[in-house]
Formats: structure tokens, C-alpha cells, sequence
């Protein structure tokens, strides 16, 4: 492949396992159909999204055990470039189980494995002499790695002078932000949970994207919303994107981490921030259609970012 390399870290990992039931009720036993399994967490996400839309990419995550071997194989099994720092403890499973009778959709994730400070201090390592042209860190940290550890990666892309990316929540998010991001995506959720309170109206939303922007957190803000779309906030304007078009939902997991993948990989070619939204929106839209978590098929997110395009330029 050719263009610019994105490069994504993944300290927390997953193998993401999806299916459906019936109903979901306690005590009983309840029985599952359509299993699918995924590599999953949020680098490996945005890395996974990256190669099915063309792009040149590789995901870096940390994997252990036999859990962390079926993650490496599925992602060699999809044709995602990947380098692996190996740890003691096993790679977490995550599942998803969407119920038929109500729509629901129940989520059970694990914390993530105890990682030692000369594991996640292998990946730090590793950071400073890939080769990349971007640099993608997304998800939650495990258990053992600091609340800085994006910080401290944020220095690192920093020194290289590459563009560095941002999706996280909580107290990892609180520490990084300042530290030389180009681009934050927090959901409106972990803005919420940021500020420590709700932003119910649209003025609300774009003003505080506005803010990071304007007070140095990031140099962008993407902001996601959900079945609204999300707004994109730079130091010239704060554009919002609604999804066009009929969406039937199935699941949300890895939509974000769709949209991300669509929005960096998008910048990385040098399009401006409006296209890159609608390119987020579009994948975003089209992971949110199918179970199992961020599954993607460019040539239905190329049909919808036609349709949006000529909105997110006007």
C-alpha cells in the first residue's frame, strides 16, 4: 500500500465477542446464536477500519496468553499489519449480547490483565523507532499502566514531530489532554463525565469542542454523538454532521472507533476537516449496521460519504 502510514497502539486489547438472544434474564440459561469474533480495542479498531478503507496502517498492542494469540490470529486472518509486545496475563474477552425481544444491547467488559512496567515499557520502547506518519493511541488503559502512559506517548510523537490521536476517557484522558494531541475524540458521554455535567443542547456541545480547542487540550475536536453525528471543532470553525439517510442500528461496538479511523486516515491524505468528518460519519453509519464490532464494507462507506460530502462542504 501507499500514502501515509497510521500507526495505532492498543494497550488494552480485547477479543470481542458478539451474539444474540432471545431474551436476557438472571439465573438462566441462556441460549446464543450468530456468534461472531473480533479483534477488538480501540487501536486495533481504527486499524482494522484504516485497511478495509485502503489505507497503509499497523496496529501495535500488547497480547498475551491464548486469548492474545486468537486476537493476533484473527487480525492476520483480516490482513491488518501488526507488532505484538508479549505479556504475562492473558488478553481480556469482551461480550456484546443483543437482545432480540427489546433491541437491547448488553455490553460485559473486563478490565484488562495486570500488565508489569517492562511490558508496557516494551511498547513505549517500540514507539520511538517505528515507522509511522501518524500516530493513533485509543482505548482503555489496563490495569498496572499509569494514568500518564498517553501522556507519556504524546511526548514521544511529539519528539518525532508525528501528528498524534487521541480517544480515551477518564482519568488517562484528563492527563493527556495539553500534551501536544492534533486530535481528541472524546464521545459526548466522556465530555460529559469530563466537565461533571450534562450538555443537553447543541450550543452546549460545540462551545465546550470549541473550548479544548481554544484553552490547548487538542488542536481538533471530534466530537461523537451518537445517532446525532458529531461535530468537529478546529481552531477556524466548529462544523456538526448529522449521518444521511435511513440507519438501522444493530450494534455501536467499534463505531467510534470507525469513525475515528475514517476521520484520521482522511486527514493523513490531506482533505480538509469537513470531508474528514463526513468520512467518519460515513463509516460510522456503516459499522453501526452489522454485528460484531467495527466491520466495515468501503464500498458502503463510499456510497454513503458521497452522499454526505456536498452537505459537510456547503
Amino acid at each position: 500500500m501507499t500514502g501515509p502510514r497510521i500507526t495505532t497502539l492498543t494497550l488494552n486489547p480485547a477479543l470481542d465477542i458478539a451474539t444474540s438472544a432471545l431474551l436476557v434474564r438472571p439465573t438462566h440459561k441462556i441460549r446464543t446464536f450468530g456468534e461472531h469474533l473480533d479483534p477488538g480495542g480501540g487501536g486495533i479498531n481504527v486499524a482494522r477500519t484504516v485497511h478495509v478503507l485502503g489505507g497503509d496502517t499497523e496496529a501495535i498492542l500488547l497480547a498475551g496468553g491464548t486469548t492474545g494469540a486468537l486476537v493476533v490470529e484473527l487480525l492476520s486472518e483480516q490482513g491488518v499489519p501488526r507488532r505484538v509486545v508479549p505479556i504475562g496475563g492473558r488478553t481480556r474477552i469482551s461480550m456484546t449480547v443483543v437482545e432480540q425481544n427489546s433491541g437491547l444491547e448488553y455490553r460485559f467488559v473486563p478490565a484488562g490483565p495486570e500488565v508489569s512496567g517492562p511490558e508496557w515499557h516494551a511498547a513505549l520502547d517500540l514507539l520511538e523507532a517505528v515507522a509511522c506518519d501518524w500516530l493513533v493511541a485509543s482505548g482503555s488503559l489496563p490495569p498496572g499502566v499509569p494514568t500518564d502512559a498517553y501522556a507519556q506517548v504524546a511526548r514521544i510523537a511529539a519528539r518525532r514531530g508525528v501528528p498524534f490521536v487521541l480517544d480515551t476517557s477518564g482519568p488517562a484522558l484528563q492527563a493527556a489532554l495539553g500534551s501536544g494531541i492534533t486530535l481528541l475524540k472524546p464521545s459526548l458521554g466522556e465530555l460529559e463525565t469530563l466537565l461533571g455535567r450534562r450538555l443537553l443542547h447543541a450550543a452546549e456541545q460545540e462551545a465546550e469542542a470549541r473550548k479544548l480547542v481554544r484553552n490547548g487540550a487538542a488542536r481538533m475536536v471530534a466530537l461523537t454523538l451518537g445517532p446525532e453525528g458529531a461535530v468537529l471543532a478546529t481552531a477556524d470553525e466548529v462544523r456538526r454532521l448529522r449521518p444521511y439517510g435511513d440507519v438501522t442500528a444493530h450494534s455501536a461496538v467499534g463505531a467510534g472507533d470507525s469513525f475515528l479511523g475514517a476521520v484520521v486516515l482522511a486527514l493523513a491524505r490531506g482533505e480538509p476537516p469537513a470531508q474528514a468528518l463526513a468520512w467518519g460519519i460515513a463509516a460510522g453509519t456503516v459499522a453501526i449496521g452489522g454485528i460484531g464490532t467495527a466491520r466495515l464494507n468501503r464500498a458502503a462507506v463510499e456510497e454513503r460519504y458521497r452522499a454526505l460530502a456536498p452537505i459537510a462542504a456547503a
